[in-house]
């Protein structure tokens, strides 16, 4: 992955739930790369794809070069999220995982939610999203100050 997206690459991170130790996690491995310039990453969309990525573009999220990898039964294997270093994405990003990591007791409600969403959802993936968005929210502003009290994910 390193070689692929070359010299612009700062930093490549294990997010997402299964960088979480002890939570319930669909077996998708999230990756969140900071590089210099979005634009030097979409130059290497082909070195990406190379490696069996689907590049999505922004994919909702403005500032982000997300791609998507399949295993060979064609079941998701792994999520590829590329910000420009010191967007607030990567900010919060990291910040949400290391609280978890710190807060057992809440990555154990977190865990908790998902297996409850996910059994209501029937497969519905937006379903799913949706039921875990007010906790991801307020966890994140606990997160985002806990890293840098008086930071809050409107700054």
């Amino acid at each position: 992955m390193q070689l692929a997206l070359g010299p612009t690459l700062k930093n490549l991170h294990h997010i997402g739930s299964t960088a979480i130790p002890g939570i319930c996690a669909k077996p998708i491995i999230d990756m969140l790369g900071e590089v210099e310039s979005l634009a030097l990453i979409d130059a290497r969309q082909k070195e990406i794809e190379a490696l069996g990525y689907t590049a999505m573009g922004e994919f909702g999220i403005r500032g982000r070069r997300y791609f998507r990898k399949d295993d060979s039964a064609g079941n998701r294997s792994h999520h590829l999220h590329i910000f420009v270093s010191g967007s607030p994405h990567v900010v919060r990003h990291l910040a949400f995982r290391d609280y978890l990591r710190a807060h057992p007791d809440i990555a154990r409600e977190y865990s908790e939610l998902k297996q409850r969403v996910a059994g209501s959802c029937g497969g519905n993936m937006e379903a799913y999203m949706d039921g875990k968005d007010a906790f991801i929210k307020g966890v994140e502003a606990q997160a985002l100050h806990w890293i840098k009290p008086g930071l809050n994910s409107a700054d």
